[in-house]
């Protein structure tokens, strides 16, 4: 009998124009938690205008919260079948993750010539489009909003073997992209199957908590 394949998270980045994929970076082993956060987008939070107290003005705003472990301990017990392992630990894994929140050299040389030259209004650098990838039911626009790292243990040439990395993320809404950006529409989907699956909760009557009219 052989055992259901096991489906990893993690990050994927696209060309938000041409929809191609530039990185993927699976977890090496799922967390065992995933800690979510929604903070609603009310249109009356204060108070002040009674006819606003049920209205919603937008998406809310999700966080997510990763905390996953990278370890080469078991390749290099084969370093002969592993030689990326044995050359450099977890090094690339890191510096994967690492690049999620820096701007490439190559940009930034660019946008300094270009102040160099005299443009006078450089504009910020455009990150990939960076997806949060768990399951087929969630592939979520996101920004990733902070990253630690805590390396644990270290091969001869103090290469990292053993790290542990908490990842900080917000989802981007249709309000944030707009509804014609590539990560709007995929916003869009992840927003139409949860309302997809909150239908598969079912539909109980008022009974199942303890009342019989409203």
């Amino acid at each position: 009998m052989t055992s259901p394949r096991l489906v990893k998270g993690g990050i994927v980045q696209v060309d938000p124009t041409a929809g191609s994929t530039l990185r993927v970076i699976p977890l090496q082993y799922n967390p065992d938690t995933l800690s979510r956060s929604l903070q609603v987008q009310s249109s009356g939070a204060d108070g002040s205008d009674k006819s606003q107290a049920l209205r919603l003005k937008g998406a809310a705003v999700e966080t997510i919260k990763v905390e996953a472990e990278i370890d080469a301990t078991d390749r290099l017990e084969f370093p002969d079948h592993n030689p990326a392992a044995t050359a450099n630990g977890i090094h690339p894994q890191l510096a994967a993750l690492e690049l999620l929140v820096q701007p490439t050299s190559a940009s930034l040389q660019s946008n300094d010539a270009l102040s160099r030259s005299g443009v006078l209004e450089v504009l910020p650098l455009q990150a990939p489009l960076t997806l949060f990838v768990w399951g087929r039911n969630r592939v979520v626009p996101v920004r990733v909003t902070d990253l630690s790292i805590t390396e644990e243990a270290f091969d001869v040439n103090l290469n990292p073997i053993r790290a542990k990395v908490s990842l900080g993320l917000r989802v981007l809404s249709v309000d944030d992209l707009g509804f014609d950006h590539r990560g709007g529409t995929l916003f869009m989907g992840y927003l139409r199957s949860r309302e997809a699956m909150a239908g598969k909760a079912g539909a109980p009557g008022l009974s199942a908590v303890g009342l019989e009219a409203i």
